[in-house]
C-alpha cells in the first residue's frame, strides 16, 4: 500500500476541539486549584476565570498548531506554537503500531495511534491525538506497508476468560495502590488522624484484614479494566492485540521482526498454574507492557500460542539440557549460606527458643528454593532456536530465534572458574538484547555459541 499521492499536511480529528481542553484541564488541575485559592482568598472570581479560560485556550490551540503528513519514506508530525518541532520517522523503521481509546474518545469516535520504531527510553514519542477511527485501518495499513482494504480477519489465537482473573490478586498491582493512597494520605497531614481513628475502632488483625480484601479487590478491578475482552489475533504478516474495557489498547507487531516470545512465571502465579507471555521482536522493548501478548492465564494456553508462533512445539515444551553438578553445587551453596550464617551467629550470641522456630523455617524455604532453582536451570539450542529456562521467584523461559542473534559473550567470574562454569550471553536487537544462559560447563561454553550461530565455530575457549 503506498502514501497518499498527494502527501498533503493534514489536521488530527476536529473532535479533538471537544476532547483537548477536558485533557487540558485535568492535566493543569493543580494550577487550576492554586487560581481557585487566589480567586477564593482575594474574593476576586476572575482568577479563577482566567485560570480556567487560559487552560481551555491552550487545549485549542493544540488542535491548530499539530499536523501530520505520511509520504512514501517518512512519517511527519508538526507540533508546538512558540517553538514548533518537527518530528520525521523513515516508514521502514517502523516496529508496530498502537492504538487507544479512553472512554471521551470512544464517546466521540477517536482513537489515539502511536508509532514504536525501538527509539531509546526517553526519544520523542509519534503520537496522533487523535484521528477518527474509520481511519485507523488505513494508516495502520500505510505505516505498516499492509493492504486494509484486503486485510483478512485472521486466527484467534487467545481470547480473555474471567478464569483469568485468579492470577490478579497474586501481583504486588493492590498493595502498591494502597500504599500509594495512604502516601498521599500521610503527605496531606491525614495520616495521624487515620491512624488514631483506626487504633480506637479496630483491632490490628482486622485492620490487616480489610487491606488484604482491599488489596485483592484492587488488584482483581485493575485486571478486570486492563485486560477484559483481550483478543490475540494472527495474521499472515501481522499480530494484533486488542484489550480492555473502559480505555480499549491496540497493538499490530510487524511479524517479520518477531524473534521468538518469553514464557514468565513468578513464583505464586506458577504454583496456581499461570503464565505470561512476551513476545521477543526486534524493536520492541523486552520488558512492561509494550511486548506483552497475554498477561497471566493459563501455562497450557500461554504455552500453545508460543507454540503456534515459533511453528515447533517442542521449543516451548521440550526437554532442556541441564548444566552439570557443578551449577547444582551452586545452587544449593547459595540457597543455603543465609540460614548456616544465621545458625552460627545464633549459637555464638544465644537466642530465645523461638528464633529457632524462625530460623527452622527458613532453612525448609531456602532448601526448597535450591530444589525449585535445580529443576529450572537448562537450555536447548539447535540451528533455529536458542532456549533457555532459570529462576524460581520469577521463572523465565526464553525462546529466541538463532538468526536474530548478532553476538556472544562468554564470561566467568573468580568462583565460575573455580567451579569450572561459564555465564554465556546471547546478543540480539530483540527483545531485552541479550539472553543469558547461567553455569553452563565451562568446556561447552562456545560448543553452545557455535551450533547456534555457526560463524563463531572457530572461536575458542581459553581456560
Amino acid at each position: 500500500m503506498t502514501a497518499p499521492e498527494s502527501a498533503q499536511w493534514q489536521r488530527l480529528s476536529p473532535r479533538m476541539l471537544l476532547v483537548h481542553p477536558v485533557h487540558e484541564v485535568l492535566n493543569q488541575l493543580p494550577l487550576l486549584i492554586g487560581a481557585i485559592v487566589v480567586g477564593s482568598a482575594t474574593q476576586n472570581p476572575v482568577w479563577s476565570l482566567v485560570g480556567v479560560g487560559l487552560i481551555v485556550v491552550l487545549g485549542l490551540t493544540r488542535w491548530f498548531t499539530t499536523s501530520y503528513r505520511i509520504d512514501d519514506q517518512d512519517v511527519v508530525l508538526r507540533t508546538g506554537l512558540l517553538q514548533r518541532n518537527e518530528l520525521s520517522v523513515p516508514r521502514n523503521r517502523i516496529r508496530s503500531v498502537q492504538t487507544e481509546a479512553r472512554v471521551l474518545h470512544r464517546l466521540l469516535g477517536l482513537t489515539v495511534l502511536r508509532v514504536s520504531t525501538g527509539q531509546a527510553k526517553g526519544d520523542n514519542a509519534f503520537e496522533l491525538d487523535a484521528v477518527e477511527a474509520g481511519q485507523v485501518a488505513v494508516l495502520r495499513g500505510l505505516l505498516l506497508g499492509e493492504d486494509a482494504q484486503a486485510a483478512p480477519t485472521g486466527q484467534v489465537l487467545a481470547s480473555w476468560k474471567p478464569s483469568w482473573l485468579r492470577y490478579s490478586p497474586l501481583s504486588w498491582s493492590g498493595l502498591v495502590s494502597i500504599g500509594a493512597v495512604l502516601g498521599v494520605a500521610y503527605q496531606a497531614g491525614f495520616g495521624d488522624a487515620l491512624s488514631r481513628w483506626l487504633a480506637g475502632r479496630l483491632s490490628p488483625a482486622v485492620v490487616l484484614a480489610i487491606v488484604a480484601t482491599a488489596a485483592v479487590l484492587i488488584a482483581v478491578g485493575q485486571s478486570l479494566l486492563t485486560y477484559g475482552n483481550l483478543v490475540l489475533t494472527r495474521r499472515p504478516d501481522t499480530l494484533n492485540l486488542v484489550h480492555g474495557l473502559l480505555r480499549v489498547r491496540e497493538r499490530t507487531f510487524d511479524l517479520d521482526r518477531l524473534r521468538g516470545g518469553s514464557l514468565r512465571e513468578p513464583l505464586l502465579v506458577r504454583a496456581m498454574g499461570g503464565a505470561r507471555l512476551d513476545a521477543v521482536m526486534t524493536g520492541v522493548a523486552g520488558v512492561g507492557e509494550s511486548s506483552l501478548l497475554l498477561p497471566p492465564c493459563p501455562a497450557g494456553t500461554a504455552r500453545g500460542v508460543l507454540a503456534d508462533l515459533v511453528g515447533d512445539r517442542e521449543v516451548v515444551t521440550g526437554a532442556l539440557v541441564a548444566h552439570g553438578p557443578a551449577a547444582v553445587r551452586r545452587r544449593w551453596v547459595r540457597a543455603l549460606a543465609l540460614p548456616v550464617a544465621a545458625a552460627v551467629v545464633a549459637a555464638v550470641v544465644g537466642v530465645p527458643g523461638w528464633a529457632w522456630v524462625v530460623w527452622g523455617v527458613l532453612l525448609v524455604g531456602s532448601v526448597g528454593l535450591a530444589v525449585d532453582r535445580v529443576r529450572a536451570l537448562g537450555h536447548r539450542v539447535d540451528a533455529q532456536w536458542l532456549v533457555t529456562r532459570a529462576g524460581s521467584v520469577e521463572r523465565r523461559r526464553d525462546c529466541v530465534q538463532t538468526a536474530g542473534i548478532i553476538g556472544w559473550t562468554v564470561r566467568q567470574t573468580f568462583f565460575q572458574r573455580r567451579a569450572g562454569v561459564a555465564t554465556v550471553v546471547a546478543a540480539t536487537a530483540a527483545g531485552t538484547k541479550r539472553y543469558v544462559l547461567i553455569d553452563v560447563q565451562a568446556e561447552l561454553a562456545w560448543t553452545v555459541a557455535a551450533t547456534a550461530s555457526p560463524w563463531v565455530a572457530d572461536s575458542r575457549w581459553c581456560a
